[in-house]
């Protein structure tokens, strides 16, 4: 009776919406508590915000003054842009908006080739374009015997493209007026051979009506391979193209995601236009909507990253993420390298106990060495854990440094006497909680572009306290992601993934010990505050990246307000090294973090929209129904 009784008040729930969102509430709270379903209420609140002032404003209508200092724009390069579109019982509506905004192009040496697939019952697609090439002879069409799937009948609108780069476009979205003009100055500007853009999904028929503001981070491999987020609007050299080869119709489905992966392989300077160029269009049928609509596509999207891995010689199985059309890679770890688990320690015995236990009973990789840095301790009890913890276990040393506290002379100190072809920079107040967590981080330390690994941590209230490092968030760097509940995806789901970062913590960090050493380790100039960044930064100077994984999971049993200079020594010692940092980088701190974006606030929450919608970003122009 109680279960048809909840059943009668969940049907009637979804009937009403403000109910709906009060059972959703009362769930959350019994699952997740009431610090995290507040958090969840707070940023539903915002976007539901940000989305509804979105649907007001005109962000960056395309006056006649702009209009015509694009168009009047002489570049230093001829370039011709073939947009492959291939068409498949497109409704007319749709057809029409595509091609008007290919059309409304500020950048007109395009052209737009279409290879029309559909059935005899729709031959109205092919009639509508008719009359259009009669007006702009740009337009290119090819009407296909058969329907010979997205792939081939991609494939035939290369066949019909004489550009020198090729972007593509499916037949029901929508281009900004400036796609092209953006594109073409990345190219000439920067010399880019493949260039993607930010993008939008919008509800049709309404293109104001958007659900998903897609800010994206520039070309990362590792985030690539846990997603396409790289996906429209995309455009690469023709040269590239013929080197990689077309479509493959056994991707069909990911036939985007396999291609993107292949040119992103070869491709020599890929750049990423963090601008809203592109408008995704969600109704019942399409991907935008529910990835449901075409299960097979994860299917080929694994397949097409298995084969991504054989091409680059990397070693690994690829299975689904959390979240759908995402994606995790196991990779396989060669031989049982030693690593060396670093913990710099004073006293606060049962801190370092907890952690040093979590390590031991927990890891199932085995083939480590813990080195434990004393440093000034005055607690007797102190002493006499050292001498129980390393009688009980074999693989634990104690090294004692009795200078004044200085985190990277201490951890350098260390680094000279470790054994380990890996070494593992742990906090003392760091408590492990997944068994793999060493192989998860050695996994993607053991490849030779990877320069170090960072984990994801929790505080104790099961909040997210570091998933990544965002250069010049707070003024130096801060933790992506922080405060967000343990289990919530985060920005697109990024919290969720392994993907490249700018830098990682050391409070948990793996590094190969010979780049280490090569790179002199932590510079002692930066006593207590931003050495790790400083390292991360050096590393990927020195051309390698820094990957976050998810899956290597621990508690940080650091209070929220820890850190805080409450000495004038303190102060005088953190604004030292604040000058320190931005006399080194102060180059990079401006340019911004590759993996952010300048349309994010640089304070407060991570991964918030700067302004309205962003400071920087376009939109497309609407009339007073918000249509194109």
């Amino acid at each position: 009776m109680l279960r048809k009784l909840l059943n009668v008040i969940r049907r009637i729930a979804r009937k009403i919406p403000p109910l709906r969102m009060f059972v959703k509430f009362v769930r959350s709270l019994s699952k997740n508590g009431w610090r995290a379903t507040m958090h969840k209420v707070r940023r539903y609140l915002t976007k539901k915000r940000r989305l509804r002032r979105a649907k007001k404003l005109d962000l960056s209508r395309i006056g006649a003054r702009q209009r015509a200092l694009e168009e009047g724009t002489v570049f230093d390069k001829e370039i011709l842009f073939s947009i492959l579109v291939p068409l498949y019982n497109t409704p007319i509506p749709f057809l029409n908006e595509m091609i008007a905004s290919v059309q409304g192009q500020t950048y007109s040496k395009w052209e737009l080739c279409l290879a029309d697939g559909s059935d005899a019952e729709h031959s109205e697609v092919g009639e509508t374009v008719l009359r259009l090439i009669e007006q702009d002879a740009r337009i290119k069409y090819r009407k296909l015997e058969k329907n010979l799937g997205i792939s081939e009948n991609t494939n035939a609108c290369i066949a019909m493209a004489t550009g020198n780069f090729i972007a593509l476009f499916d037949h029901d979205d929508v281009l900004h007026p400036s796609a092209l003009f953006e594109m073409m100055k990345a190219i000439c500007e920067q010399g880019a051979d493949m260039v993607y853009t930010d993008e939008v999904t919008f509800i049709s028929p309404n293109i104001k009506n958007l659900t998903t503001v897609h800010y994206k981070p520039d070309y990362a491999p590792d985030t690539l391979r846990s997603n396409n987020y790289i996906c429209h609007f995309t455009a690469f050299a023709r040269e590239l193209l013929d080197r990689v080869g077309g479509f493959r119709s056994e991707f069909d489905g990911s036939q985007d995601y396999d291609i993107i992966l292949r040119l992103t392989e070869q491709a020599q300077n890929i750049v990423h236009i963090p601008k809203l160029l592109y408008f995704w269009r969600a109704h019942a049928a399409s991907v935008a909507a529910d990835i449901s609509a075409k299960p097979y596509t994860l299917v080929a999207a694994r397949r097409a990253l298995s084969e991504h891995l054989e091409r680059v010689g990397l070693k690994g199985t690829v299975s689904d993420s959390c979240i759908p059309s995402t994606y995790r890679i196991r990779y396989e770890i060669e031989g049982e390298p030693m690593v060396s688990i670093i913990i710099p320690s004073a006293d606060h015995v049962d801190v370092l106990k907890q952690c040093i236990e979590s390590v031991e009973k927990l890891s199932t990789y085995r083939n480590y060495e813990i080195l434990i840095v004393e440093n000034n301790s005055k607690k007797e009890e102190t002493f006499a854990y050292y001498d129980e913890v390393c009688g009980k276990y074999d693989n634990i040393r104690l090294l004692r440094w009795e200078h004044e506290f200085n985190y990277s002379k201490i951890n350098n100190f260390a680094v000279e006497q470790a054994r380990g072809e890996y070494l593992l920079f742990l906090n003392n107040d760091i408590e492990i909680i997944t068994p793999d967590w060493i192989e998860e981080m050695l996994m993607h330390a053991q490849r030779p572009d990877v320069g170090a690994v960072g984990m994801k941590l929790y505080y104790p209230d099961d909040t997210v306290q570091h998933a990544g490092v965002i250069l010049g968030f707070g003024g130096i760097a801060e933790h992506a992601h922080k405060n967000l509940p343990r289990n919530a995806p985060g920005y697109m789901g990024r919290a969720t993934l392994i993907q490249n970062a700018t830098a990682v913590t050391a409070a948990s960090m793996m590094v190969k010990t010979s780049l280490f050493r090569e790179l002199c380790g932590f510079d002692p100039v930066l006593a207590v505050a931003f050495n790790d960044v400083d390292l991360c930064v050096r590393i990927r100077e020195a051309g390698y990246l820094i990957v976050f994984t998810p899956y290597a999971e621990a508690y940080h049993h650091e209070s929220k307000s820890r850190g805080s200079e409450d000495t004038p020594e303190k102060q005088a010692r953190f604004a030292g090294e604040v000058e320190t940092f931005h006399k080194r980088w102060g180059a990079l701190l401006s340019k911004g973090d590759p993996y952010y974006t300048p349309n994010f606030v640089l304070h407060g929450e991570s991964f918030e929209f700067k302004g309205e919608m962003g400071e920087d970003s376009v939109v497309p122009s609407f009339n007073e129904k918000g249509e194109l």
